[in-house]
């Protein structure tokens, strides 16, 4: 009888639970977002909730799931780079709690559900650029002591992050600005650094009365540039080239280059081991005879194997309208040969809405007029 009766419990005794945790799951489970019921999303309503969440229990319960939560709604409430809101959801953490007593439980990872929450904390610190303090490591240490993998972490980050931060020549701040034509200005500034010499212009193109996009232009060119683009044939026309995409921090912005044609190399047909006609030497420089060394051409860093580039800009619409304004507006300040070349434009994607009537397909007189470089 008794063996009968145990037969039967473990006959039916798991799918009866199985089914009783079913039915208790889906009656008692209720998903509750401290976050998503908050009137204002800033750091204040943020930090309020942190602290509602610590007073609730002394022993901290669901602290891991809070974590994981609050990290997931920190770019919502536009605080994902503050390094005072890590340092709170750190600090709701037990503490002493999970500090290995032993080297086995140092070795075999001591609370790993709680190690890794951390880790994934200090890793989203990382991916927003931001920089634990030592206040940060003080509290890694009291909350999983010298071996935890968390701390390891930290010392990781405290090595190579302010060691990556001072390593770009180009300084940008913290913070960059909300204006589109600063972040234009910055963006070309980087861009034409590969000349001392050159020069940023922001210009308005209702200079040029034609323009049909009224907005800024930020163009860069030197006087390198200028005598190269004097230089260019007349029979080979200007190539406007873009857009092109350049990331400051995780701002991206678009920008075009005018290209020419790039001058040949010198030929030089004379034998070096002829010595049949030696001229007389000019004297050794500085001692007799001329001062100077030889004049040798080299090309300049705006000479590139596909092209020359004579201009770099950034247009607040980035329209074909924009550029052809560009064009006039370098024509206007000190390139005159601009109204003599023809300039071809390969803007083929326009990558907003002030330019989408300009996708059509081009008539004669608007393909003859777009690649003239004459005045509008």
């Amino acid at each position: 009888m008794a063996n009968k009766l145990i037969g039967n419990i473990l006959r039916i005794r798991p799918n009866y639970m199985l089914s009783k945790r079913w039915k208790s799951s889906e009656k008692r489970v209720a998903i509750y977002d401290p976050f998503d019921s908050l009137p204002k999303k800033n750091k204040e309503s943020y930090l309020e909730v942190i602290k509602v969440f610590e007073g609730l229990d002394t022993r901290r319960r669901g602290h891991v799931e809070f974590i994981y939560a609050a990290l997931s709604k920190m770019k919502e409430f536009g605080v994902h780079k503050d390094v005072e809101v890590y340092k709170a959801l750190v600090d709701v953490l037990p503490k002493g709690k999970f500090i290995p007593q032993n080297i086995f439980q140092s070795e075999f990872m001591h609370y790993p559900k709680q190690q890794q929450c951390a880790v994934d904390l200090l890793e989203q610190m990382e991916d927003n650029k931001v920089i634990p303090d030592t206040e940060m490591e003080q509290m890694l240490l009291n909350v999983f002591g010298t071996r935890g993998i968390p701390l390891r972490k930290f010392w990781r980050m405290m090595y190579w992050m302010p060691k990556f931060k001072n390593l770009s020549p180009w300084y940008l701040p913290d913070n960059l600005p909300d204006d589109t034509m600063e972040l234009a200005k910055m963006a070309i500034q980087r861009i034409s650094s590969v000349d001392p010499d050159t020069i940023v212009d922001i210009w308005q193109t209702e200079e040029i009365e034609a323009s049909l996009d009224k907005t800024w232009v930020v163009s860069a060119q030197s006087e390198a540039q200028k005598i190269l683009l004097a230089d260019q044939p007349l029979d080979e026309p200007l190539v406007v080239k873009g857009p092109f995409d350049i990331y400051l921090k995780d701002q991206v912005v678009s920008y075009f280059m005018l290209i020419g044609k790039t001058r040949p190399e010198p030929k030089d047909d004379t034998d070096p081991d002829d010595v049949s006609n030696l001229k007389k030497p000019p004297g050794i420089p500085g001692f007799i005879g001329s001062t100077k060394l030889p004049a040798v051409r080299h090309s300049t860093v705006h000479e590139q194997d596909d092209g020359t580039i004579v201009s770099v800009c950034a247009t607040g619409t980035s329209s074909r309208d924009s550029l052809l304004s560009w064009i006039r507006l370098l024509e206007k300040h000190g390139n005159p040969v601009l109204s003599n070349l023809p300039v071809i434009f390969t803007l083929t994607a326009p990558p907003n809405e002030v330019s989408i009537p300009e996708t059509q397909p081009a008539t004669k007189e608007d393909s003859t007029s777009e690649k003239s470089g004459g005045s509008v």
